[in-house]
């Protein structure tokens, strides 16, 4: 028997720590060393979301993923570091024959340890290996920030792709939300080259200044006065701010919303905003989903390469490390990133 982080979908304070059977059969074995958290799982344990595998009535969490290989084969060797993609395909519309479940057109998806599959908050897990991302020992311990890297990766790539569908050269981008995916996009942009502001309700912060971006606090200081931008990534989570996205965009510039907010309410909109500029101006506004294998993999090597640039920034980022037993804690942290920790072994990260 092994420890996992299980809960019972729809049961709010269902959540807890509870031994579960080792992992049987085909695949790669993998020893979990860490599992991010983030509001999907707050959700999920608060009875909001997640489905439990067919003929489960619980689920096992974590799907922000850091593991090590614990023995050879389908071409991984033991002490590998990876990560494993969440989201599996439907197996039938177009996008997931075309390998591209992140765009999946029927949402018969499966997600790890959110939607019909356990996840990773366990000790042990058999994965397939054609699911697993390969993580740099350079990387290390910060390859826990893949899966949330790889969303703001797709965000990005979507929005650049759109801008230049036309003549186009993106120089001024705006991030919405200082949380790890506001940061993660504006590391993200800053390795794109773009002068990038990070907005949010705090009156500081020291990593999206340590990541070469200028913070904003929308505490004392009005979006309008920034300027237009030509990206916009909304990663607030506020229905409100997404509809502001429209009025910040200059002239064919791009708004991506990374945030949900599924708040009953209504929202206000400048007229001309939609009503005349987003059309004369060419502007778009779109969202954006899970990730494509090439995110991950463009997110994995855009860690390692903002580690190197910015020192220090993305260590900052994990503010809050505890043990599988403390997830209650690692829940209710609201500082930074929260990770749960079930191997702190420096061997094995190859430390």
């Amino acid at each position: 028997m092994i420890a996992a982080l299980v809960t019972e979908p729809g049961v709010a304070h269902s959540t807890r720590v509870e031994q579960v059977d080792e992992p049987a059969g085909d695949g790669v074995l993998l020893r979990v060393l860490e599992v991010g958290v983030c509001g999907t799982d707050r959700e999920i344990s608060e009875g909001l979301f997640g489905v439990a595998p067919d003929g489960a009535d619980r689920l096992v969490l974590g799907h922000e993923s850091l593991a090590v290989v614990e023995r050879d084969g389908s071409g991984f060797a033991r002490g590998d570091l990876v990560c494993a993609l969440v989201r599996r395909s439907c197996g039938r519309c177009l996008a997931c024959t075309e390998g591209a479940p992140d765009s999946c057109l029927t949402g018969d998806y499966r997600e790890r340890g959110i939607t019909r599959l356990d996840g990773f908050a366990r000790e042990l897990v058999l994965e397939d290996a054609d699911q697993l991302v390969p993580i740099p020992r350079s990387v290390g311990r910060l390859g826990v920030l893949a899966e949330p890297a790889s969303i703001c990766a797709r965000g990005v790539r979507h929005a650049l792709a759109i801008g230049a569908r036309q003549p186009w050269t993106p120089k001024r981008a705006l991030v919405l939300g200082a949380g790890a995916v506001g940061l993660l996009s504006t590391m993200l942009l800053r390795l794109e080259g773009l002068d990038v502001w990070t907005a949010s309700l705090e009156a500081s912060s020291e990593i999206a200044e340590a990541l070469g971006a200028r913070y904003v606090s929308t505490r004392t200081t009005e979006l309008s006065e920034l300027g237009g931008f030509d990206v916009v990534v909304e990663a607030a989570g506020n229905a409100q701010l997404m509809a502001k996205a429209l009025g910040l965009l200059r002239r064919s510039g791009v708004a991506c919303l990374l945030g949900i907010d599924g708040r009953a309410q209504t929202v206000e909109l400048d007229g001309r905003a939609i009503g005349v500029d987003t059309i004369l101006e060419n502007r778009v506004l779109f969202g954006s989903v899970n990730a494509h294998r090439q995110d991950w993999l463009a997110g994995v090597a855009a860690l390692d390469r903002a580690r190197a640039r910015f020192p220090g920034a993305l260590e900052a980022l994990v503010a809050l490390r505890v043990p599988l037993d403390r997830f209650a804690e690692a829940f209710a942290f609201r500082g930074g990133k929260a990770t749960l920790v079930l191997d702190d072994t420096p061997a094995a990260t190859g430390g």
